[in-house]
């Protein structure tokens, strides 16, 4: 495989055509080394679109356990419009990449696993990467208490929920942002908080499906 002509062609045939113009998140899509993220068994698929298993087993999706496709994670980056002073948080590490696309445009990424095995790896992943303003924790994000580490200027689930987790929202800094993909299969909406001092304002500009985040709150479903 022609690795660069096949991150040019990410780029440019996935990426920019799904409306990702900021030319920073363009140019750090070109530096940033998905194929170091990408488990072993996968790495010929890295720059493909399609969401990829971090482990093994019919189950990963189920659990989450996936590298989103990257044209969902540079839309993401793209929207949050980070700044190099801020703090961000994550929600699903993964393999660390999202994570080291964060810690790039941000001043510090604190970005939590559920998976203790994923987090290791992901850790692994950014000290080799150089993201030396990542920090990875094993830790179920739904239940955490997380007061002391907030709060963030921007806030990424890197999976999908049912709802909004209120959880999530109260982390916010007033002018932060929370990007999340929220709903339920066939079509779940990319939805952007901004905490505007008294109120939220949300908005949800594109369409997508992502697996969902383990253990945050699903609303009652009603059945005949």
């Amino acid at each position: 495989m022609n690795v660069e002509q096949a991150r040019f062609n990410m780029i440019e045939q996935q990426i920019r055509p799904w409306d990702v113009l900021d030319a920073r998140v363009l140019e750090l899509l070109a530096v940033v080394r998905r194929e170091d993220f990408v488990p072993p068994a996968h790495r010929a698929l890295a720059f493909a679109d399609l969401e990829l298993p971090l482990k093994p087993g019919e189950d990963a999706v189920a659990r989450g356990q996936v590298m989103l496709a990257p044209r969902v994670e540079a839309r993401m980056l793209q929207d949050l419009q980070l700044a190099k002073h801020e703090k961000v948080l994550e929600v699903g590490t993964g393999s660390g990449f999202m994570a080291a696309l964060l810690g790039h445009r941000a001043q510090r990424v604190l970005s939590l696993e559920i998976d203790n095995e994923l987090a290791q790896t992901a850790h692994a992943n950014l000290q080799r990467a150089g993201a030396l303003n990542v920090e990875v924790r094993a830790l179920d994000a739904a239940h955490a208490d997380l007061s002391s580490d907030g709060p963030f200027d921007a806030i990424v689930l890197s999976g999908s929920v049912a709802e909004l987790p209120q959880s999530m929202l109260d982390l916010l800094k007033p002018g932060g942002r929370l990007m999340a993909i929220v709903g339920d299969e066939p079509v779940m909406r990319a939805t952007l908080v901004q905490h505007a001092g008294a109120s939220l304002i949300s908005t949800q500009p594109w369409d997508t499906c992502a697996p969902r985040l383990l253990n945050f709150p699903e609303p009652a479903r009603f059945r005949f």
